[in-house]
């Protein structure tokens, strides 16, 4: 039976990662990367949404995918696990760079005033530049590769032994997980890009694969709903109120246990909740699930616009600016999903698709639905 849940997990941590990026672009918090602060407010309020869900909204994206590699793994070989992987995630996130990333590249060198210095940089090395700038949220796929491949050395070595023990995991151990989480954030975190964070959203991925592929653990989680949704709000609050204006996609505080408990306990609240109360699917579920990696690919270039050619020269008021980047983020988002989807080469560069899909398509299984997703 397909869990829908899964799939309307997926879609709205995107959307949200939409709303998330316009807020980031222009936020006062020393958050860097972004254009920064256009407001005249001397506290920027609308801030606070980046410190309610930066901690978890990553981590729960890697779970889905652990429990998503779990699912494919259960009716296809290792090698075509490999296979898929390395077309939907390794050539976006290499080729795809080099054929499409200058373009976001761009929009980030230009919103910097990187451009200014670079007068005397051959065309070519400024391409390459380019291209390396414009990753992005392709950081992402690229973990979510490596750890595709560690799985398969590991699954060789366990057996599915480890995996069948989990089954077993009761609600105590779910929440005593917090401290090897909190641990794996102190270990293989990069020093100057700070998103490649391979122990703590490697530990998320494995437990996703490992733990939360069982139904039965997800029946407890749906169980214990209210009390780690209520475990999880009070962190919030108090994650808000110790570190905000505080840069928190950095060391100290992602590395902290009040940051570790905080995103660990909404990872489990939400999953609870979303097997509990969203496990369907309509016509705008399935148009939205469908469409998330491409808007996931491709809006940060409809925020940039904005923030660049309205933003930055102050053309618009702060308020119109934000609505503005909000609304081209989706609509340049879908836009070039829609466009770069139906062109051969570039869908299978930009996107990882081989094929181009059929107008009418017969209902998936989730291991089906999990070859197409990147996440």
């Amino acid at each position: 039976m397909r869990k829908h849940w899964l799939d309307n997990i997926r879609w709205a941590t995107v959307v949200l990662v939409v709303f998330y990026h316009v807020v980031w672009e222009y936020n006062a918090e020393g958050i860097l990367g972004g254009l920064g602060k256009i407001t005249s407010l001397e506290t920027q309020w609308i801030d606070l949404l980046m410190y309610i869900v930066y901690p978890w909204f990553m981590p729960l994206l890697f779970i889905v995918s652990g429990i998503s590699a779990k699912l494919y793994l259960e009716q296809h070989t290792d090698r075509e696990f490999f296979k898929s992987r390395t077309t939907k995630l390794l050539v976006p996130s290499t080729i795809g760079v080099l054929v499409f990333g200058f373009v976001q590249g761009y929009l980030s060198m230009a919103i910097g005033g990187a451009f200014d210095s670079m007068a005397e940089v051959p065309p070519f090395v400024l391409y390459l530049i380019m291209c390396a700038s414009g990753i992005g949220v392709l950081w992402y796929i690229q973990l979510l590769w490596v750890f595709s491949l560690v799985l398969l050395i590991i699954r060789k070595i366990e057996k599915d032994r480890l995996h069948n023990l989990c089954a077993k995991t009761n609600v105590a151990v779910l929440a005593l997980f917090v401290v090897p989480v909190w641990g794996a954030a102190q270990i293989m975190n990069t020093p100057l890009i700070v998103v490649y964070r391979f122990g703590f959203y490697g530990i998320v991925f494995f437990l996703g694969y490992f733990v939360f592929s069982h139904d039965e653990v997800i029946e407890r989680l749906k169980k214990w709903f209210p009390l780690f949704g209520a475990a999880a709000l009070a962190l919030c609050a108090a994650f808000c109120i110790c570190y905000f204006g505080k840069n928190i996609a950095d060391k100290p505080v992602n590395r902290t246990p009040l940051y570790a408990a905080f995103a660990w306990f909404a990872c489990l609240s939400l999953l609870g909740g979303a097997a509990r109360f969203f496990d369907f699917e309509n016509a705008f579920t399935k148009w939205t699930n469908k469409r998330s990696w491409g808007l996931y690919v491709f809006h940060m270039i409809g925020i940039s616009a904005v923030a660049l050619y309205f933003g930055k020269t102050a053309l618009l008021p702060p308020a119109l600016t934000y609505v503005l980047s909000l609304i081209a983020g989706f609509a340049v988002g879908y836009g070039l999903n829609a466009i770069i989807s139906r062109i051969p080469f570039f869908r299978w560069a930009i996107l990882g698709i081989k094929k181009q899909r059929a107008t009418a398509e017969k209902p998936r299984t989730n291991q089906e639905a999990a070859k197409d997703s990147n996440v």
